[in-house]
């Protein structure tokens, strides 16, 4: 390896996924690329989605959408994220579906598309219960209400109507079928208003996969994109999802210490026998939080060994026992089981670090390099 650390993408996993997710669905399928792709790589994990069936992209800035179209990919795309003064022009003439949540946004896409002379493709969202973005209340009859308006002049086109749910991911929750309601209640009052929406979606990842009443007319999938279990599972599930990502380093240095060694700041780890402490090349700013150190472990020499003291900015310690540990030697973070290689996983690595895989996904710093193989490649 060149690089100090690099992440592995198999793109034939997340072909994978789509299909397995769309076997369940029975919906098109719009794949979440935002934040670079959860760290995978926007583009290349965009068209691997696509050519295995997926039909839409969901973006959450201007940013991130034009950074699609630069690459050359060119399918039907929804961006959901806007401060009022964005260029929302930039975004119609670049063929990006605008999700609109408040009378305010509605207003400046409306004047881009006039400016423009081409209608704006808008995707209103409703507020049905995580009380972030979205219209609720009165608000929402409003912004159909001005929707309509535009529309009937031919600055826009109402393509979508959408919501996000809040717990999908705990089944049987009731807020979920509240949920459910505050949408259908939404969407016939879009329809009343005259609004015929071509696209209508609720379901994230767990929803798709768990709760037939909201699949609608395409589920969006994120985390599960990734191969990664959306109920919290760290092994197989009863999905099939295949995790993509596999983050991988080698040793450093290695020493041989004594019973009351210190290791790292602190130090909030002293040895209690003879032990070979290895040093890996991966720290917190690479995306290894500082809050798993005492907690993780590690693929290295055959084993799972556990990272000791605390993690630091650019470098971490293995305590590999008595392991012939020597510098060079391949070190798996997280990855999937392969052969008799079973390592952590991005779910155990979010339990110890109290958060979730999206956030160590999209942590992996941009010094680790991106490689992208399909499958077995990835072991070569």
């Amino acid at each position: 390896m060149s690089a100090l650390a690099e992440a592995l993408i198999d793109l034939d996993a997340i072909a994978s996924n789509v299909r397995t997710i769309a076997s369940v669905t029975g919906t098109g399928l719009m794949a979440v690329v935002k934040a670079d792709g959860f760290g995978h790589g926007a583009a290349q994990v965009a068209r691997a989605a696509l050519r295995a069936g997926a039909s839409w992209l969901g973006v959450t800035s201007t940013a991130e959408a034009l950074t699609l179209r630069e690459e050359g990919v060119t399918a039907p795309t929804l961006s959901w994220l806007h401060g009022p003064d964005d260029d929302f022009g930039i975004l119609i003439k670049s063929g990006v579906d605008v999700g609109v949540s408040t009378t305010t946004h509605l207003h400046a896409v409306a004047d881009a598309a006039r400016l423009l002379g081409v209608p704006a493709m808008v995707q209103l969202k409703a507020d049905t219960g995580l009380s972030r973005n979205g219209a609720a209340g009165d608000d929402w009859p409003e912004l159909v209400g001005w929707a309509r308006k535009y529309e009937r002049e031919g600055g826009i086109r109402v393509r979508g109507v959408w919501s996000h749910l809040a717990d999908a991911d705990l089944p049987g929750a009731p807020a979920l079928t509240r949920q459910v309601a505050t949408f259908e209640e939404a969407l016939r009052t879009a329809r009343s208003a005259g609004l015929a929406p071509d696209l209508v979606h609720l379901a994230n990842s767990a929803a798709a996969l768990s709760a037939p009443r909201t699949r609608f007319d395409l589920c969006r999938i994120g985390i599960a994109l990734y191969g990664v279990d959306p109920f919290g599972v760290s092994g197989p599930g009863e999905f099939g999802l295949h995790p993509a990502m596999t983050l991988r380093t080698s040793v450093v240095n290695v020493k041989r210490v004594p019973a009351g060694t210190g290791v790292s700041y602190g130090p909030e780890h002293v040895t209690g026998a003879p032990t070979t402490l290895a040093l890996l090349p991966l720290g917190y700013a690479d995306g290894l939080p500082r809050a798993a150190g005492g907690r993780a472990s590690v693929w290295l020499a055959g084993r799972r060994c556990p990272i000791v003291g605390r993690i630091a900015m650019d470098q971490c310690v293995v305590d590999a026992g008595d392991l012939p540990v020597t510098i060079g030697d391949p070190v798996v973070v997280f990855g999937p089981a392969e052969g008799d290689q079973h390592p952590p996983t991005v779910v155990e690595w979010a339990r110890w670090a109290d958060t979730n895989p999206h956030e160590i996904l999209t942590g992996i710093g941009a010094r680790v390099a991106r490689e992208h193989l399909h499958g077995r490649a990835r072991n070569s």
